[in-house]
């Protein structure tokens, strides 16, 4: 394979994390009166930075780190572990190494979280580097953690992506590193596909197929 250095994005690409996200962002907008006609349609939450979605729900400029805190004070103890590997994602990591392929996470999630999913669901350990938001906001979309990544990592320019929405083709691209993109997440296979995604993955299996 070319491309040999692989980029996951976490939420709706490496696990289901919809129920955990959507449940604190429904205490986040319930507590500012913000109506939320069902969990359906708070998906949009799963992916993208937080602050930039709770500003679009409605909180409001000046509310938004008070909000984001009530966010995090549940998600951190009850959020965080709502949440489950996808179908045929273990095999598909054990399959990249035995390949050896190099493995990573970028997500816009905060690293430390994300360390903590990956770490109680046993899947840390396929990863050379897990990389995520900063909680001081230097990092805090797909383009700057991919950046982070890397000027951090020793030989990954020659990487290619796998994520669930086309921010992670968007940023990903902005650093010339091409995605796939996955149907089983939170985003839009034509979005992606508009935003430039090079193939679409139904099942790990065809991610397998296209990747080596």
């Amino acid at each position: 394979m070319e491309r040999n250095v692989i980029l996951f994005d976490l939420d709706g690409t490496l696990t289901d994390s919809g129920e955990g996200i959507t449940n604190c962002v429904k205490l986040v907008l319930d507590h500012y009166g913000i109506p939320v006609e069902n969990s359906d349609s708070l998906r949009y939450f799963v992916g993208p930075p937080l602050r930039d979605s709770l500003l679009k729900a409605g909180v409001p400029q000046e509310k938004i780190e008070d909000a984001i805190l009530l966010y995090r004070s549940r998600y951190t103890t009850i959020g965080l572990f709502e949440n489950v590997p996808y179908p045929g994602i273990r095999k598909l990591l054990e399959q990249l190494r035995e390949k050896k392929c190099r493995l990573f996470v970028a997500t816009s999630k905060p690293e430390e979280m994300a360390i903590r999913i990956l770490q109680k669901f046993e899947l840390s350990q396929y990863f050379e580097k897990i990389c995520g938001a900063s909680l001081d906001k230097t990092r805090d979309n797909k383009s700057a953690v991919i950046a982070y990544l890397l000027e951090t990592v020793e030989n990954a320019e020659n990487a290619i992506m796998v994520g669930d929405t086309s921010f992670d083709v968007i940023g990903a691209a902005e650093h010339n590193i091409p995605t796939i993109g996955v149907s089983w997440g939170y985003g839009k296979v034509e979005e992606m596909k508009a935003a430039g995604a090079i193939a679409i993955a139904n099942t790990a299996e065809e991610l397998l197929n296209l990747l080596v």
